[in-house]
């Protein structure tokens, strides 16, 4: 195995093998970052979350939550898990979501979940402060390898959500869930509006009254 260089680059693809992405997300110095391998190439999060990338992870979890809730379907959220393939790729969503039959396939324990003998989720949601060219690009590409049924994308600064539906030929936008159906992205982009101006509960109140419709 080759010597890992001493100051890793963060926050970019690097060249690295299987065994050098192992070593360093194994590392001390990156405990608390996020690790991405695919095709041949990984990349280290290490940026910190600011309070707009964490209220919006908590109130996209919330309605996604609340919606399944109302709906009467099943649906277990993890919040930052890692899933791996080994040898070949591992990312880790902000938020994931099993859904419906499969919602009782979510992954348990406290190891990396594994690829090989858990199925990917159904959702795998990527919160974009700082990120959002790579959530875009590259990340896109390996959700769509991992062969999750929807990736969605927060835009935080803008209060976006692009959202794909992944198909057998890559990827395609979509303006509402395929799995949660009746899921628009429009009311959770306006939920993102209003989280900036109200009290999540607030916001909580007026997703019923969408919901409940």
């Amino acid at each position: 195995m080759s010597t890992m260089r001493t100051k890793l680059p963060t926050n970019t693809w690097v060249v690295a093998t299987w065994d050098e992405f192992i070593q360093t997300i194994e590392d001390p110095a990156y405990q608390k970052a996020k690790g991405y391998y695919y095709n041949g190439r990984m990349r280290i999060e290490t940026m910190s979350v600011g309070p707009d990338h964490a209220k919006d992870n908590g109130i996209i979890a919330i309605a996604v939550t609340l919606f399944a809730a109302i709906k009467n379907i099943p649906l277990n959220c993890l919040d930052n898990c890692s899933y791996r393939k080994t040898g070949v790729r591992e990312c880790q969503p902000d938020v994931s979501y099993y859904i419906g039959e499969r919602a009782q396939m979510v992954p348990t324990g406290t190891a990396i979940a594994n690829l090989d003998i858990t199925p990917p989720p159904d959702i795998a949601i990527e919160i974009s402060d700082t990120t959002l060219a790579d959530d875009k690009g590259e990340k896109r590409l390996l959700y769509e390898d991992i062969k999750v049924s929807e990736y969605w994308i927060v835009d935080v600064q803008q209060a976006q959500i692009i959202a794909f539906e992944i198909i057998s030929s890559g990827s395609r936008r979509i303006t509402q869930s395929q799995v949660l159906p009746g899921l628009k992205m429009a009311v959770l982009e306006e939920t993102l509006r209003r989280s900036r101006q109200m009290a999540h509960s607030q916001v909580v109140a007026w997703l019923l009254t969408q919901f409940q419709q």
